[in-house]
């Protein structure tokens, strides 16, 4: 078998094509490209190319997963669920993730750093909420701790800031005791806050 020929992929610039007799075999990136060293004219064996198509695989997955993590960041978890749902096999899927992590591009515990950051920021949440909403990215429950421990907002602050940000749209008590509710605050806080807001009208 030989390599027949090498071409750049006009969609993806960054990704080249190998044909092998004439036949497409296989695409890669230009960087995995010059580590395999591969050129027109080269012969193959039939086990070189199968690992050639495995390299490839790999390298098409780890992309995609590049891209992914560009929109936001994920968790271990969300990435393997992802790579299962594009149909890569297990071997695939660990090279990929031990890849990630080598380059520090998937880390649980950086992911649920910026994952409460970002919620405390945008919703002010409460850390039963957030332990929730972590458990559910599968993070393990130690990293959780850890990371709510170190938050340096208290739950009765986050509510209040609520409290104030949402009073208006919800004039009914009870309707706005749910929606809080709703964001894993207890009844206490929840009624404390509520009539700090009502007593001066009272």
């Amino acid at each position: 078998m030989k390599i027949t020929s090498i071409k750049q992929q006009v969609k993806q610039p960054q990704r080249y094509s190998i044909y092998v007799d004439g036949e497409y075999a296989f695409s890669l990136t230009d960087n995995e490209l010059l580590q395999q060293k591969l050129y027109p004219g080269q012969e193959l064996w039939e086990k070189e190319l199968s690992s050639l198509k495995i390299i490839a695989a790999c390298d098409k997955a780890y992309q995609r997963c590049l891209k992914l993590l560009a929109i936001r960041a994920r968790s271990e978890w969300e990435i393997r669920n992802y790579l299962k749902r594009k149909e890569y096999n297990q071997p695939i899927i660990e090279q990929t993730v031990e890849r990630l992590h080598h380059h520090a591009f998937i880390d649980d515990k950086a992911f649920a750093v910026l994952w409460v950051e970002n919620r405390q920021l945008l919703k002010s949440l409460s850390k039963r909420r957030l332990t929730q909403e972590l458990r559910q990215k599968h993070i393990e429950d130690a990293i959780i701790q850890e990371v709510l421990t170190n938050d340096q907002t208290n739950d009765l602050q986050s509510l209040r800031v609520i409290v104030d940000r949402k009073k208006d749209r919800y004039p009914n008590r009870l309707k706005f005791m749910q929606y809080l509710s709703g964001l894993g605050f207890n009844y206490d806080d929840i009624k404390n806050a509520l009539d700090d807001i009502s007593s001066p009208e009272q």
